[in-house]
């Protein structure tokens, strides 16, 4: 089983548990000692690779334990704090900050089982940042985290890289928050920054307040007006490819005729750019194949039956895009529309990274 389907078997599994978890020590024996076994393959039992209740003494008080040590050559190198799975986490990082200073740690992780909050020192060496580079929700999984996380399985350890990808991903994830925000409400002073290079007069609270809606539908429509560009691109070069193929295929010598599938309708046709599309960034899209049964237009991955990203029906009675769930089978939801298929985007590129 690799990476990607461990880790969305457990959330299932955790889900499934979540209701009967009643305490902190029922969480850790539940829920997180058997997620750093199963999903990053650590030796939970074994005291010389994951160690509980490990000493971090702070300042004159003695006895101070964090929760678990995750050792690589004989040094701690991830402090791991957990909290019981109905506790919000906000309240508990001063804790772990104060455990990260004592020891040689590298990375801390503060969990209640279900979130997981992955520290490093960006900042300052030695010293906990106070805000986490990375954090993994088992009931919402991003795919984009996927192979950050993939960085802290025991097999693929390295502290050093790991440091280095940490810093890129801690201001990289307060930019994207930051501009977030500004997307749904821009500041002042954001406002003010977008207005310099357009608008000469003064910037009074009444001219601010003019142009906040105009800065974010300004905004908001360029990254549409992006991702349609995306789109066209994606069509115009598969339209070449398909014209170098058909030229190519009237220049052969002519064979006798054999059985072979129906060609895809404009619609299932346009559903395949939009797949690729969203594929765009996550893989090559060369890789990206189609064909066409009695039943649906499946969408391949290298042309292998095998390794269908999804499934549509389009043009029926009842439209649906069918993905595969956690055990590989078919789970449809109905489409009333073509752009439906956007709304399932991280579904799609989820389905595609099984065979990356």
């Amino acid at each position: 089983m690799d990476f990607i389907d461990a880790l969305r078997q457990f959330a299932a599994q955790a889900e499934n548990r979540l209701s009967q978890i009643q305490t902190e020590e029922a969480t850790k024996t539940s829920l997180i000692m058997p997620f750093f076994k199963t999903v990053f393959g650590y030796d939970v039992f074994n005291p010389d690779e994951f160690v509980p209740e490990f000493t971090a003494d702070v300042g004159i008080k003695k006895g101070e334990k964090v929760d678990y040590a995750i050792i690589f050559s004989g040094e701690p190198t991830i402090l791991v704090e957990a909290k019981w799975c109905g506790a919000p986490l906000e309240k508990h990082d001063s804790q772990l900050f104060r455990y990260f200073g004592t020891t040689k740690a590298k990375f801390a992780i503060l969990t209640n089982g279900i979130v997981y909050k992955f520290y490093t020192d960006a900042d300052e060496p030695n010293k906990m940042d106070l805000t986490p580079f990375l954090e993994l929700d088992l009931l919402k999984i991003k795919d984009a985290i996927i192979p950050e996380l993939k960085r802290f399985c025991k097999s693929n350890f390295n502290a050093e890289e790991i440091s280095s990808r940490a810093s890129e991903l801690k201001y990289s994830n307060e930019i994207k928050a930051y501009f977030s925000e500004q997307l749904k409400e821009p500041s002042d002073e954001f406002v003010k920054f977008m207005m310099s290079s357009a608008y000469e007069g003064k910037k009074n609270a009444a001219v601010v307040e003019k142009f906040r809606p105009i800065v974010k539908t300004s905004l908001n429509s360029l990254i549409s007006e992006m991702m349609s560009d995306r789109i066209t691109t994606a069509l115009k070069n598969d339209s070449k490819a398909t014209e170098e193929s058909t030229n190519e295929s009237s220049a052969a010598p002519v064979e006798e005729p054999q059985q072979s599938q129906s060609a895809p309708t404009d619609d299932e046709f346009l559903a395949f750019k939009i797949v690729k599309a969203v594929l765009a960034e996550q893989m090559s899209v060369d890789e990206i194949t189609h064909k066409k049964t009695t039943n649906y237009f499946a969408i391949l991955y290298n042309d292998a039956p095998s390794r269908w990203v999804c499934r549509l029906r389009i043009g029926g009675n009842k439209d649906y895009i069918g993905l595969p769930d956690d055990e590989g089978k078919e789970a449809r939801s109905p489409i009333a529309s073509i752009n439906d298929i956007y709304s399932f985007k991280d579904a799609i590129i989820a389905a595609a990274k099984r065979f990356v």
